[in-house]
């Protein structure tokens, strides 16, 4: 699954109006700076993950959720597929090929901070599009504060506050809930958001109970050989 050609020229036009990409990583690993990074995978996969942005090795394979922290969700990712440890980064490319990745930014900002509000939405209405025209699951894994919030921009102050709240929840790991999103054309979906910390390794509170509670989750969805696309 990829991108439609005026989707990819949309993305590249909208990242040149904005200031914060890490370019002198781009030009490290003599990536274009423009080009989104978005691993969409099959239509008919079942199960997404929503993360913030894209960090260096990102950048570096054109992948996202390829380092640290990705390298934490694909190795959970396989051993509750194949019940033994992943052996290699090859096979933590090749897991990935069962679920849906997408970022609030396709975009490696400078420093790794988050992108702000005013980037994340400069660029919604076209995340929102990608997430309800390129991909036909429902059901996203949303990794930390960020990426989980990103769900009520553009949203009714009522619809911010119930996701806050949620947020704010203790049981906010074990529990979900349900979103609409609609896009600039008017197309509106559904989508049931699964909650986890952010897996990054400076997140030292949650870093060490990520792994429990991204095994919990993917036993909650029942991802298994055999159940991974509608």
């Amino acid at each position: 699954m990829s991108l439609t050609p005026r989707q990819q020229e949309t993305f590249r036009a909208l990242a040149a109006e904005i200031e914060g990409i890490d370019v002198e990583v781009y030009k490290r690993f003599e990536r274009d700076p423009l080009e989104p990074i978005i691993g969409l995978g099959q239509r008919n996969l079942r199960i997404g993950f929503f993360g913030r942005d894209p960090g260096r090795d990102e950048v570096r394979h054109g992948e996202p959720f390829i380092g640290a922290g990705g390298q934490l969700v694909r190795k959970a990712l396989y051993e509750q597929l194949y019940g033994e440890k992943m052996p290699d980064f090859e096979a933590s490319r090749a897991v990935g090929e069962h679920f849906f990745w997408i970022n609030t930014v396709p975009y490696k900002p400078v420093g790794n901070k988050a992108w702000s509000m005013k980037v994340k939405r400069h660029f919604h209405d076209l995340m929102n599009e990608v997430l309800i025209s390129r991909w036909e699951g429902r059901t996203l894994i949303t990794l930390g504060r960020e990426a989980f919030l990103w769900f009520g921009i553009g949203r009714s102050k009522e619809e911010r506050a119930r996701l806050e709240s949620f947020w704010k929840s203790e049981h906010r790991f074990e529990s979900s809930i349900e979103v609409t999103l609609e896009d600039n054309r008017n197309q509106a979906q559904d989508f049931k958001l699964y909650p986890l910390p952010h897996p990054s390794p400076l997140n030292q509170t949650w870093y060490t109970r990520f792994p429990g509670l991204l095994k919990q989750r993917l036993e909650q969805l029942d991802v298994r050989p055999g159940n991974l696309t509608l």
